[in-house]
């Protein structure tokens, strides 16, 4: 063989070899399992797994899962903590804009699967690898979540998605893991939990339907604290970071442990009915005690530290945001633009919130802040002010209404019409 031809086959060689190399978005649960086994040993791809840590694993369970991964026949495996990379640049935002989709959920899953979306993109681009996969079925948003990113930051590199594509239930992928010899707790996987920084979604037989509740004990977190408490959070330019005085170097922390006082409580668990990004109506349980207290003290004392029109900017612009982010459009500009505004809204943001914990419930207290509007030096609502007199006010009435009395005065001269 000549040289000529000798090296054609090399970059053959090297290219076939590209494309059957593969990065898998890996947690360990069922899904990815039989992803890996379905890859390697059915279409022989050589599978480098990663999972992609945004808060919802131990040191311990990183390591367990890494030991799976190896099991189950993987050529690498690889963790990234991306804890507080998920922070600044997703839940920041999150809290500054307040975001619960359809006044109910944090978007738990939602900013946690663009987080893990970005950092497995940039893991293939590292592998060089000729394929992505990710073990999403074909009737849920993240699908489109994944196939987005990696339609970005990727383009050209295939996106392999076995679950969607042989449209598998979860009794059918038992099945085979089964037939394969792969042992794991088959029992626990009934119900799909994804644990994460913002919360924990459960997904299971009851929330298949319209009608359902979780059982006791499908909550990750179960609930043993009883009583009330009470907790302080310190906010400092909308940003949580210290709780009962407690200061945090970076908010994840504070989040982190705001959740280990209130999870115990049972607080911020619901089931979310929601439309999808395919178009169809989707439920899911969650549970998010920090997530959901952090959002209602923060508002709480944005409504004492801006003015009504800041307030009713950030709403409109919020409502939009997390509807986007939800949806997957973490890359478009415009989410840069309204980041931006965030930003600037919460350069007063800074103060202290107390909070009432009791079981299953919160009640915010009230707040204490420098900035606050409601300082009796102008005047207590309902009472007195002593910013304008009485005379003012009537004045001012008249100005206020005046183009609407006109509008009225001339719709009565021409007799109605």
């Amino acid at each position: 063989m000549d040289q000529a031809a000798s090296d054609l086959k090399n970059v053959a060689t090297a290219g076939t070899a590209q494309k059957r190399k593969i990065v898998l978005g890996f947690s360990g649960g069922l899904d990815t399992s039989f992803c890996v086994k379905y890859l390697t040993i059915d279409k022989g791809y050589e599978v480098h797994s990663v999972i992609v840590n945004t808060g919802g694993f131990t040191p311990e369970e990183l390591k367990t899962i890494e030991q799976h991964a190896y099991t189950l026949g993987v050529t690498t495996h690889t963790t990234v903590d991306a804890v507080k990379d998920y922070y600044d640049t997703i839940i920041k935002y999150l809290v500054f804009g307040n975001c619960l989709k359809n006044n109910t959920y944090p978007l738990s899953v939602s900013a946690e699967r663009l987080s893990q979306a970005l950092h497995i993109a940039a893991h293939a681009k590292a592998l060089n690898a000729g394929g992505v996969a990710h073990g999403s079925t074909g009737a849920g948003n993240d699908q489109v979540r994944f196939d987005m990113i990696f339609h970005i930051l990727i383009p050209g590199v295939e996106i392999i998605t076995p679950i969607r594509d042989l449209k598998l239930s979860r009794e059918e992928e038992i099945t085979y893991l089964k037939e394969k010899g792969v042992e794991m707790n088959f029992a626990k996987a009934v119900y799909s939990i994804n644990k994460g920084l913002w919360g924990t979604s459960v997904g299971g037989v009851e929330t298949l339907k319209s009608k359902g509740i979780l059982p006791e004990e499908a909550w990750p977190t179960q609930v043993t604290k009883t009583g009330t408490e009470e907790v302080k959070l310190g906010f400092i330019k909308g940003e949580l970071k210290s709780v009962n005085d407690r200061s945090f170097d970076h908010p994840t922390e504070a989040i982190q442990y705001l959740q280990s006082i209130a999870g115990a409580y049972g607080i911020g668990r619901d089931i979310h009915v929601g439309d999808t990004i395919i178009g169809i109506k989707g439920r899911v349980g969650f549970e998010a005690a920090a997530p959901m207290i952090i959002l209602k003290a923060h508002h709480a004392l944005e409504k004492h530290v801006l003015t009504k029109w800041q307030l009713n900017w950030k709403d409109q612009l919020a409502l939009f945001y997390g509807n986007w982010l939800h949806e997957g459009q973490i890359m478009d500009p415009v989410m840069r633009d309204i980041e931006a505004f965030f930003e600037s809204s919460q350069q007063t943001v800074t103060g202290d919130v107390f909070v009432q914990l009791n079981p299953y419930r919160f009640q915010v207290i009230g707040i204490e802040s420098a900035n606050d509007l409601m300082s009796d030096k102008f005047g207590k609502y309902g009472e007195m002010n002593t910013g304008f007199t009485g005379e003012d006010v009537r004045g001012f009435s008249k100005i206020f209404g005046n183009q609407t009395s006109i509008y009225h005065k001339v719709k009565e001269a021409n007799n109605g019409q």
